[in-house]
């Protein structure tokens, strides 16, 4: 499964931080009964890495790590079993990295020189972060419109209220997101009426 297949699998990708290993399987079972089956789990905390471990035994879920920073967090992330990579921005050492062992890949960007960079590697999906905070819609808009072929999913600042507006702008394929996986022990009726809602969005 490629990055563009990956992000067209549901509108919304739950940016995930995991304090227990022992939530992992729970949370992600709600996600995907729910219709989210593409989980980021980011490499925030000491749980993280077996957190991935665990929710590739969930069938369906499509399970890949975010905050990946440097080719070291990528081995461990692939060595965890992650089937995609989120990162936060785009470095060429990482970006080479992943290329060569062959994973999706979904690079965080925030300016023209960030996508320049990344089509120079090959790349063309992005993250658009951190989505608000870099100018919102209005900023993605105008980044958009000199890259036809570039397609992104917004993160940072997204949330159920305003989810629609970003999906509505073409480019958009899917947009990420932490209120679909609250923090804490995973309450599973209410995180599968979340991704419901999300799904929705589309």
């Amino acid at each position: 499964m490629n990055i563009d297949a990956i992000m067209r699998t549901a509108p919304v990708i739950p940016v995930i931080v995991i304090e227990e290993e022992a939530h992992a399987v729970s949370l992600a079972e709600a996600l995907v009964a729910g219709g989210l089956r593409v989980l980021e789990v980011t490499l925030r905390t000491p749980a993280a890495l077996g957190a991935i471990r665990a929710m590739k035994q969930v069938p369906g879920a499509i399970v890949g790590a975010g905050t990946v920073t440097n080719p070291r967090d990528l081995d461990a992330a692939l060595n965890a079993g992650s089937e995609f990579i989120v990162s936060p921005g785009l470095t060429e050492p990482l970006g080479k990295a992943a290329i060569a062992a062959g994973v999706p890949f979904l690079p965080g960007i925030a300016n023209a020189g960030d996508i320049m960079r990344g089509l120079d590697l090959g790349l063309d999906r992005f993250k658009f972060f951190p989505a608000m905070a870099a100018g919102g819609l209005p900023a993605l808009k105008a980044l958009a419109a000199p890259f036809g072929n570039v397609r992104f999913c917004p993160t940072g600042g997204i949330s159920l209220e305003n989810a629609a507006e970003w999906l509505a702008f073409d480019p958009v394929l899917c947009v990420g997101g932490s209120w679909v996986s609250p923090k804490g022990a995973p309450d599973k009726p209410v995180v599968e009426r979340l991704a419901r809602e999300a799904c929705a969005l589309r």
